[in-house]
């Protein structure tokens, strides 16, 4: 099983939680957007320490440095071969700004051609409820788990 790490930022405006997501890169996604976003994540190294790696997720998919003392770990979300390790933080940033790392990915599909790719191609901020709309489905517990640790 493949263990993932990553980071669920989130500020208040007008006293409600908004949290941030990535909408990820390449053509596949280009006109796609209930149901394909994420929170920074990615794979873990084998024997690095899953905090440590969901900050580097974080800040290669959005060259975003995380400056924050506090996290709170959320319960873990899995998918068939894919557990991905959860913490919240509060934080902002400019989502504009986002810059990520690329990727190889076959384009068009089936035809063994590679592209580089951006792994991300934008990011903002949602409320909760908008979020659940947007992000890939095997993600939407982790607002579940954010509403009930978080929130109050």
């Amino acid at each position: 099983m493949k263990i993932a790490a990553g980071l669920l930022m989130y500020r208040m405006k007008n006293g409600q939680p908004e949290v941030f997501l990535v909408h990820p890169g390449g053509p596949f996604f280009k006109n796609k957007d209930y149901g394909v976003w994420s929170l920074p994540k990615g794979l873990a190294d084998e024997g690095e320490d899953l905090l440590d790696a969901a900050k580097r997720e974080f800040e290669e998919e959005t060259s975003f440095k995380v400056q924050a003392k506090k996290f709170i770990e959320l319960s873990p979300v899995e998918k068939p071969g894919k557990v991905v390790h959860v913490w919240a933080f509060e934080g902002d940033c400019d989502p504009p700004n986002v810059k990520s790392n690329t990727c190889m990915a076959e384009w068009p599909p089936r035809t063994g051609k590679q592209i580089e790719i951006p792994e991300v191609d934008r990011g903002d901020f949602f409320t909760l409820d908008e979020a659940e709309k947007k992000l890939y489905p095997y993600l939407v517990p982790v607002i579940g788990k954010f509403r009930k640790v978080v929130v109050i």
